[in-house]
């Protein structure tokens, strides 16, 4: 998509430019038969990253999670209510589905046909399903959290569990199409014994006494939501409450062994939302707030925070460190909010849009409070300098930032390398053009996803001017581009012995970020 040259406008008036764009998320092309002729739907969406995750024929609009725990077996009994929408004529569709032991399936009410073949849940309806017919579908299963697969999100506690869906693991958990592009609304029930408390995205909407000795926590997320972002946990949690900027309801779900000396960690949460409100906008969910992980074991999780919907989860005892230490990572997954949960990667090569984005904001958190990173550095400028000098190293060693695979999705090259390219575009247009671009962006794509083509479309529009020939070279070049505002800044040499940027198997590592 190409942009006529225009005057620019002021910025504070580009804001409202959102309504008026005719951008829009990426599609996924398939073949689509015609409407009379019946077919099963393909097994993929295509992602140039997981090609394997989603399901084309259907879009879900809602899920109703229904999980019982039981803490002496260890096993989670649960039912999966999907209602789903046709896009075509369907004998036969799938489900995303790994380590679950499906007893039942009924779609409308009917038996169907089932068969579980690799990642994939395959289902045979009792009759082809019309285009555009609304269907609901129910998966009777149980699972073990502590099963061995390949990948899993399920994280065991000593009292319960978490659950690390980002970003292949959702459909370890239950069955789904399990694709950021693919957003619907969610609600739950987690029935615990009594002494244990259920937790999942959103708002609490009930709590029913069963059977005397278990309780039912029923939740839901009034936005809709990714499936990578969906949260469930059990476990001994006190549920501590308090506002935010504007009255934002503040909910961290908090270890109970734990809940006094997590305080000073948690008390920075309406600051941080504050600070970020100035910049994007008003907080985009109906709450926020913690879950650092109920376990004595600092290696229970690969990673330090995870933005999990709502309520972001952190690994053992993170938080119990001092401001300085952890308040900008803090920052860097209050962002998510935003950028990630708000709007979605379209597929996860755009993952950069979700963890530039959070280590940009939290460098300037962190570099306007005077904090040292972990280079010794403390203003942004010099961060950038030393980030531009590795540009072509890591161009090398993992490729241009928008170009991931799974092996290297979840190195410095989306978070760092993402933050030099959000950093030249500001250098290009200025300060107050690029929020411009940022709000329109988060506005244009509010509760849906967007992909790398959305942001440089908004860019182009908002600033007046074709920016698809500069940001491209940032984002798809095979070699660092010149700084705009910094001529003297240089570029190491690429040494071939250098090991590429530390990345995590298929999951998330913000021990990547430069937040930490």
């Amino acid at each position: 998509m190409r942009y006529r040259t225009r005057v620019t406008a002021p910025a504070a008036a580009l804001i409202g430019t959102a309504a008026a764009l005719t951008v829009g998320s990426t599609a996924h092309a398939f073949p689509r038969p015609d409407d009379d002729c019946a077919a099963p739907g393909p097994e993929t969406l295509g992602d140039p990253v997981f090609p394997a995750l989603g399901n084309d024929g259907y879009r879900v609009t809602s899920y109703h999670l229904d999980l019982s725990y039981d803490p002496a077996t260890g096993l989670v009994d649960a039912t999966a209510t999907l209602r789903i929408r046709c896009t075509r004529k369907l004998t036969r569709f799938s489900l995303d589905a790994l380590g679950l032991d499906v007893r039942a399936l009924y779609v409308d009410g009917r038996a169907a046909t089932w068969e579980q073949a690799e990642e994939k849940l395959r289902i045979t309806p009792a009759g082809p399903l019309p285009r555009k017919a609304a269907v609901t579908v129910r998966v009777e299963y149980s699972v073990d959290p502590r099963r061995t697969l390949a990948h899993t999100a399920w994280v065991p506690t000593p009292d319960g569990f978490a659950i690390c869906p980002q970003p292949n693991s959702a459909h370890t958990v239950f069955p789904c199409n399990d694709h950021p592009s693919d957003k619907a609304c969610f609600s739950f029930r987690i029935t615990v014994p009594n002494g244990l408390r259920g937790v999942a995205n959103g708002l609490l909407t009930g709590v029913e006494a069963v059977d005397g000795d278990r309780t039912a926590y029923s939740y839901r997320s009034v936005s809709p939501m990714a499936t990578e972002l969906v949260q469930i946990t059990v476990g001994d949690y006190v549920v501590k409450e308090r506002r935010g900027p504007h009255g934002l309801p503040l909910r961290d779900v908090v270890p109970t062994a734990r809940a006094t000396a997590l305080e000073p960690a948690l008390s920075l949460t309406p600051g941080l939302v504050a600070w970020l409100e100035d910049r994007l906008g008003a907080f985009p969910f109906e709450t926020y707030g913690l879950l650092p992980c109920n376990s004595d074991d600092p290696n229970a999780f690969d990673f330090t925070g995870l933005e999990t919907q709502t309520l972001t989860l952190y690994k053992p005892n993170f938080l119990l460190q001092e401001e300085k230490k952890i308040g900008s990572h803090m920052m860097h997954e209050l962002v998510h909010s935003y950028f990630g949960n708000l709007v979605s990667p379209a597929t996860w090569a755009d993952l950069w849009l979700n963890e530039g984005h959070a280590d940009f904001y939290g460098l300037l958190y962190r570099y306007e409070r005077g904090w040292t990173d972990s280079l010794g550095l403390t203003t942004m400028e010099a961060r950038m300098k030393d980030t531009y000098a590795r540009g072509d190293q890591w161009r090398h060693d993992s490729g241009p930032v928008a170009a991931p695979n799974a092996a290297n999705l979840f190195d410095s090259q989306r978070y760092l390398g993402g933050v030099l390219v959000l950093y030249a575009f500001r250098q290009l247009v200025g300060e107050e053009v690029f929020q411009a671009v940022e709000r329109t962006f988060l506005e244009s794509f509010r509760n849906s996803s967007a992909s790398t083509d959305d942001y440089i479309a908004v860019a182009s529009e908002v600033s007046g001017q074709d920016q698809s020939g500069f940001l491209r070279d940032w984002l798809y070049g095979t070699k660092t581009p010149r700084m705009p505002g910094h001529p003297d800044w240089t570029v190491n040499p690429v040494s071939p012995s250098l090991a590429a940027p530390h990345s995590r198997r298929g999951g998330h590592w913000h021990e990547n970020s430069a937040t930490l």
